[in-house]
């Protein structure tokens, strides 16, 4: 105080001081004869040119008084205990403690999870891939496979039961769009199915894309409508699966998965009352072990598959196991099962789903008689059945389901029917059926055949299974295995592995990726925006109607999980109209109604926008936002669900920047050289809450530090801005040394390309085929080097692509872990693939760990006996290696594919140009490259002395750490500035939504308005889900940055959110379709580690 008051005194001294000096001198002026001129002009030219000199002495004088005041008030700037970064000895910056202490405690029964007994499994797929040899021999008819026999007694005291399952896979954009495809094509199937299955009761059908279906709907009339409905409820037409789209289950992330999945269940509750019961995935190219999960919290009893390795299909049918109980890795007992089907032979359409013989199928493909557009590529075309042919046909066709048979465990055959847009002319419908009903009744009406075969749904098939195994749906029938793991990488044929589509087109990969977190802020501030207005009785002046644009975002970013969209292996149009579907203007309108302090004056205007958004340079536009400063306020979004403490980085039209927190506390500023000013500073948020800041153009002073900058462009000499900041041994990272570590880690990072085949098949959007291993880049790069109080970076300049490495200054999360980017351009390269790897001495062997949708982590093996490219595993979010001592994770903002090729190695790809076609129907290569930004934390953790690596369990987890990593590089922290208006802007405050700290071991994935039977507005139910994370406590723990507790999964809900009142405590179906009773509302729910859990809340 003392301190304060002496600097007081002397500054208004010297102020005093300079405004006389200042008088004196223009008197002087005045008064002085000797500058008298004779001419009036004269003197009043030299008055004004001694006026501007003095005005500038003044200016001088007064810049002097500033600096002097500032030195003296900074004299405890440099300590610890102040409010400003300071230098310490060695010249690195240090950033003063911001005085909220914060801890972490787990609870050691909440590490138990991780250490625990598994339940056995009779099939572990790294154990299966160890025991093949992947020899591809022919096998006769069935090519991949093996010469199937049968005795014909067999089926004497048990007839065969087969279920003939009609198909259609309309995919929702690949060649055609969305749109083309359904004007073209899937309209025809709808309006033809309405009519063709309701002249026979014994016909069957089944139907996955609700986007298609939902399309039809909205445009039918109430006569067509109600004849669909009555198909579905007779049990005609099944809905399978029933989620938006058929999704890929490789690159997308679970989060997306869940909500495409409760927007088709959610369209199936509102508009026909029915739930899916079996799940239907054809076509995505491999299988994850996250999807029967999902699929058995959705209260679904079983499904099918069909897209796996040869080999394995070989494998499993040799042994009777395409039939299975899915169980998850990491599940202690039995609860995750999942009776699963695998489909035997090389696709699903008609040649390859009767028997093990295509040649022969293929002549019961009745849309491929003689003189249809489509034939038999083997050269025996089908044969309308007649009464002269039908018993020589039908004899052929039992062969073939006999053979068939032999591969499963009961004698209940499913037969699917169909392929891609199959059904669209009533032709095909009279073809299939007709041929198919003479052949079923002729069967049937021969007991010497021991036969009984009909038109079914899958969900017919898997009751029929479970009927015969005297088993309720979805329990494990006797003797029939259980299996974990996964099916990737998948091949069809030869060395063809489908490893290319897990990074094909990352910029749309990423945009996804960033859509999907806006999204899911989105739906989150919405919800508690329409709940406070509820509270506050204001829902005629809050937007409520702003649902359907909900709505149309969920269904648009629901569409990108298709397994043809994320994949990036749809033609180039295709991809566009995907993109610009992307639409979402929601969360301006919640946050502008939540940070209104005064709720009385709060008035929405649809053409006054309060906020707006700011693009990020790393985001997928093609331009950065630039803030005007001129007394402007800005609102930071924090879609975490844990306080937030970062570095916040706006781009700024001046360098005199000052940034004011709520309550008026001024921020130190990071002031970086681009185009135009970068100002970072350091924001503390609340969890899922909206911070206020004032920034404003001001003079430059001692809390506004510029960053050092050094640029070495090689083969000249060296730019720099006072001393070298950071010593840069290489291009890029060297090594890494934790600051409570002293033993420095190798990590080195290479960037490599491949080339394609020569010949013969070529790498495409779907397939990975190098030309051999990969060539280090050659070239020494353009190095630019910035230092400063908030985060330090290197980045090197290539000429196809740029890589930043930074190091944030900040306590917590975010300076755990290297913040890296990888911005590439291949746009002017021929059949190129980029990769990025990272050189370790962590012995790690041949094992590596890639995760599943972001969901769980699944271990690798790295096998000589598969060619490179076999190798290759989809990453949407996180990789590892480790050894005793320390494990290294990459974590990545966009899904790209991964690989270990060597002990203490990780190499991802970045980016694919392709100039062919791969042969697998998409007709083009990948040619239509964007400038993509991928985005990395580079996260090492040492292992503490008691914990072990566990190499050889089947599960893994990642830590608390690694968790909370992912979560803050996938869910940034949303800038929306306030926009100028005309009557100033009304008193906003900070809107911190959680009344309490949830558990750091949960997960919010999301709080979903729930739809009502007005799509423009919701009911008064949301929906909340959660995820209890699994963790792995042999790491080390580091400070969050926040307080992080666990609960032993213990969550009152009741006490979340404030300023709300819980009504309504119910749990739900993961895609809210089925209930249990509700809760009391103090009650607290119970999580296990790992499981998804959804809840009806009414919160007013």
């Amino acid at each position: 105080m003392k301190l304060k008051k002496q600097v007081t005194v002397c500054g208004g001294a010297i102020f005093c001081v300079a405004v006389f000096s200042l008088y004196l001198m223009l008197d002087r002026v005045q008064h002085d004869p000797a500058r008298r001129q004779s001419s009036q002009i004269s003197v009043l030219q030299n008055r004004i040119e001694q006026l501007e000199q003095l005005l500038e002495e003044n200016h001088q004088i007064i810049s002097h008084i500033k600096d002097s005041v500032l030195e003296l008030t900074d004299t405890g700037a440099i300590s610890p205990s102040g409010h400003l970064p300071f230098r310490s000895a060695n010249g690195s910056w240090v950033l003063p403690f911001d005085g909220r202490p914060t801890f972490l405690s787990v609870k050691p029964l909440d590490c138990q999870f991780a250490l625990g007994r598994r339940s056995q499994t009779d099939l572990q797929m790294l154990d299966v891939y160890s025991l093949l040899s992947f020899d591809n021999v022919d096998g006769g008819v069935w090519k991949q496979g093996f010469e199937i026999t049968y005795e014909p007694n067999e089926w004497d005291d048990e007839p065969l039961q087969v279920f003939v399952v009609p198909h259609s896979h309309n995919d929702p954009g690949w060649i055609k769009t969305f749109d083309k495809y359904y004007n073209d094509q899937t309209q025809h199937i709808f309006n033809n199915l309405v009519v063709k299955l309701a002249e026979d009761p014994r016909r069957k059908f089944i139907w996955s894309e609700i986007s298609f279906f939902a399309k039809w709907w909205e445009s039918a009339d109430v006569h067509k409508q109600e004849a669909m409905r009555k198909l579905i409820l007779s049990g005609q037409l099944e809905m399978v699966t029933g989620g938006w789209v058929m999704t890929d289950e490789a690159n997308a992330h679970y989060s997306a998965m869940i909500d495409q999945l409760i927007e088709g269940h959610q369209w199936l509750e509102k508009n026909l009352g029915v739930s899916p019961h079996s799940g239907w995935a054809v076509d995505p190219f491999g299988h994850s072990a996250t999807m029967p999960y999902l699929l058995k919290r959705a209260n679904m009893s079983s499904m099918l598959i069909q897209r796996v390795h040869y080999s394995i299909k070989k494998h499993f049918a040799a042994t009777r196991s395409l039939e299975f109980m899915w169980r998850q890795a990491w599940d202690i007992e039995s609860g995750t099962d999942m009776f699963c089907h695998m489909m035997p032979f090389y696709s699903y359409d008609v040649p390859h789903t009767c028997g093990p013989d295509p040649k022969i199928c293929c002549q019961f493909d009745f849309k491929r008689l003689p003189g249809s557009r489509v034939n038999c590529p083997w050269k025996v075309p089908p044969r309308a059945i007649t009464d002269a042919n039908v018993a020589e046909r039908a004899g052929v066709l039992l062969d073939q389901y006999r053979k068939k048979s032999k591969l499963f465990r009961s004698k209940v055959l499913l037969v699917p029917l169909g392929d891609d847009f199959r059904y669209d002319k009533a032709l095909e419908w009279d073809q299939q059926y007709f041929n198919y009903q003479k052949l079923f009744d002729y069967m049937n009406s021969h007991p010497e055949m021991h036969v009984k075969a009909q038109f079914a749904t899958l969900t017919d098939y898997f009751n029929a299974v479970y009927k015969a195994k005297g088993v309720a749906p979805g329990t494990r029938p006797p003797d029939y295995p259980v299996l974990s793991g996964d099916f990737f990488t998948y091949a069809d044929r030869e060395d063809h592995y489908w490893s290319g589509y897990y990074t094909s087109r990352p910029f749309y990969k990423n945009m996804d990726r960033v859509l999907e977190s806006h999204l899911r802020g989105a739906e989150i501030l919405y919800s508690l925006a329409v709940a406070h207005a509820r509270r506050a009785g204001l829902e005629g002046r809050y937007p409520v109607s702003d649902y359907y644009l909900l709505t149309d975002a969920r269904r648009n970013i629901g569409l990108f999980q298709h397994h043809d969209a994320i994949t990036g292996t749809a033609k180039e149009a295709v991809v566009i109209d995907y993109g610009n579907r992307f639409l979402n203007k929601m969360i301006i309108n919640a946050a502008h109604f939540l940070v209104i302090k005064n709720k009385d004056i709060y008035r929405f205007y649809q053409t006054e926008p309060f906020l707006e958004t700011v693009r990020n340079s790393l985001d997928f536009s093609k331009s950065n936002t630039i803030f005007f400063l001129l007394l402007r306020y800005l609102v930071l979004f924090n879609p975490v669900e844990q306080e937030r403490l970062c570095v916040v980085t706006m781009l700024v039209n001046s360098a005199r920047v000052r940034v004011l927190t709520e309550d008026g506390q001024t921020l130190p500023v990071q002031l970086s050289a681009q185009w135009v000013s970068a100002a970072s500073f350091m924001a503390r948020l609340p969890a899922l809450g909206l911070a206020v800041f004032h920034l404003y153009d001001s003079a430059d002073s001692p809390i506004t530090l510029r960053s050092d900058t050094l640029l070495r462009i090689p083969g000249q000499g060296q730019s720099i801005r006072g001393w070298d900041p950071l010593p840069v041994r290489s291009q890029t990272v060297d090594s890494i040394r934790r600051k409570d570590d002293p033993q420095e880690v190798r990590v080195q990072i290479q960037f490599l390309t491949y080339g394609t085949r020569p010949s013969k098949d070529k790498s495409g959007a779907y397939l990975f085929l190098p030309d051999g291993n990969a060539k280090v880049v050659s070239g020494t790069p353009v190095v630019r080097v910035v230092e400063g109080p908030l985060f330090s970076e290197v980045v090197a300049h290539y000429q196809h692509f740029q890589q930043t490495v930074r190091v944030h200054n900040v306590p917590g999360i975010d300076g755990l872990s290297l913040d890296i980017t990888s911005m590439v351009d291949m746009r002017d390269q021929n059949n190129k693939e980029l990769a990025m790897r990272l050189v370790t001495d962590i012995q790690s062997g041949d094992t590596f760990y890639t995760d599943l949708n972001g969901f769980q982590i699944q271990p690798r093996r790295y096998f000589q006996k598969l060619p490179l490219q076999a190798n290759f595993y989809p990453m949407p979010a996180m990789a590892y290696i480790q050894d005793s001592r320390y494990r290294l994770t990459l974590h990545t903002a966009q899904a790209l594919g991964v690989s270990s090729l060597a002990s203490g190695q990780l190499e991802v790809i970045l980016d694919r140009r392709l100039m062919q076609d791969d042969n697998r129907g998409l007709g083009q290569g990948l040619k239509d490259n964007k400038r993509t930004a991928n985005r990395f934390r580079l996260l090492l953790e040492r292992r503490s002395n008691s914990g072990k690596p566990g190499d050889s369990r089947p599960v893994s987890f990642p830590s608390l750490l690694s968790h909370m990593t992912s979560t803050i590089l996938n869910h940034e922290v949303l800038a929306l500035p306030v926009l100028p208006r005309k009557h100033g802007v009304p008193p906003m405050h900070t809107f911190a939504p959680l009344a309490g700290t949830l558990p750091c071991d949960f997960h919010l994935l999301n709080l979903r308005s729930i739809q009502s039977r007005d799509a423009h507005f919701p009911s008064p139910y949301t929906a909340l889900l959660l995820h209890r994370l699994g963790l792995d406590c042999g790491l080390e723990a580091q400070n969050p940055g926040f307080n992080c507790t666990t609960t032993q999964g213990q969550l009152s809900i009741s006490g979340l959110f404030r300023g709300l009142d819980l009504q309504l405590l119910q749990p739900m179906s993961l895609s809210l379709m089925h209930s249990q009773p509700p809760l009391s509302n103090d009650s607290s729910v119970n999580l296990e580690p790992m499981e998804i859990s959804a809840y009806k809340l009414k919160l007013c």
